[in-house]
């Protein structure tokens, strides 16, 4: 086995790849030993993964949500404690507990206070330019891989095709920086859908579309920011073609999937 990005050989790797990382709640959509090297593993979630989940407007939707990395924490976030002093916030899931660190200058005067009002922005600017190009490029690859998993043949070929190299090379190495990403927000961070269990909040779906130009687009809604990227290479115009001849319609909610995947409403989770 060859790892999809590097193309070494992986048979002795012993991660798995979360196609989605963890700190976003994914725990299902994971790939195999070996389809993703453990040094391409280890790289992308230093490099790729971290500063998309660090930038300010996943930082916020994660703290908000309560959505934990890897090791249990959920990010802190920086507030205002009026009338105006910096603080930090942070979640403790195990206990239930927020805490807030308050600039030592500010304690004595805080005390003297009788109440004061905690603000926290409910949202950030969402990333853009390579931190999001690279982090869908990724995940778009490790997609195809995902439907290809009990097709031995299938995931070679996605490690030989030199029609993927770009991206592939986008994700990995950086190259090609200017790499475009149509992104917009298709509805609220708060959506949620109906299940057996009651309503459930959106925090990742994807999808794959295919033009009648042959053109493959990866597209990834996080919290109903939707993002899509061109597999082929780096330009969006037939995306954007796409979108007016269907009067910008989400392909996540297109009507080849809308009988199974109902447009997200608002309600609680």
């Amino acid at each position: 086995m060859r790892c999809l990005f590097c193309k070494r050989d992986s048979s002795g790797s012993r991660s798995v790849e979360h196609i989605i990382p963890e700190s976003l709640g994914n725990t299902k959509h994971v790939l195999p030993k070996g389809v993703v090297c453990d040094g391409c593993n280890n790289y992308f979630a230093k490099a790729v993964e971290k500063p998309f989940l660090e930038s300010a407007g996943v930082k916020a939707l994660r703290f908000h949500e309560s959505l934990k990395s890897k090791k249990g924490r959920v990010p802190p976030i920086d507030g205002i404690l009026a009338p105006g002093v910096k603080v930090r916030v942070t979640r403790h899931p195990r206990s239930d507990m927020t805490s807030i660190d308050v600039p030592e200058e500010a304690v004595r005067s805080l005390l003297q206070k009788s109440s004061g009002v905690l603000i926290l922005p409910t949202e950030g600017p969402m990333p853009t330019g390579p931190v999001v190009s690279r982090f869908l490029a990724k995940i778009a690859l490790e997609s195809m891989a995902a439907r290809l998993l009990g097709h031995p043949e299938g995931l070679a070929y996605l490690s030989d095709e030199p029609q993927l190299d770009a991206i592939r090379d986008h994700a990995r190495r950086g190259r090609t920086p200017a790499w475009p990403v149509h992104i917009r927000r298709i509805y609220p961070s708060e959506a949620s859908v109906p299940s057996e269990d009651g309503p459930q909040q959106v925090v990742h779906e994807s999808d794959f579309l295919v033009t009648d130009a042959n053109e493959w687009y990866f597209v990834l809604a996080v919290f109903g920011t939707e993002f899509a990227i061109n597999i082929g290479g780096p330009h969006l115009d037939g995306y954007r073609r796409w979108l007016d001849e269907n009067d910008g319609a989400s392909i996540l909610y297109s009507t080849k999937n809308l009988s199974l995947y109902p447009m997200p409403t608002i309600g609680s989770a």
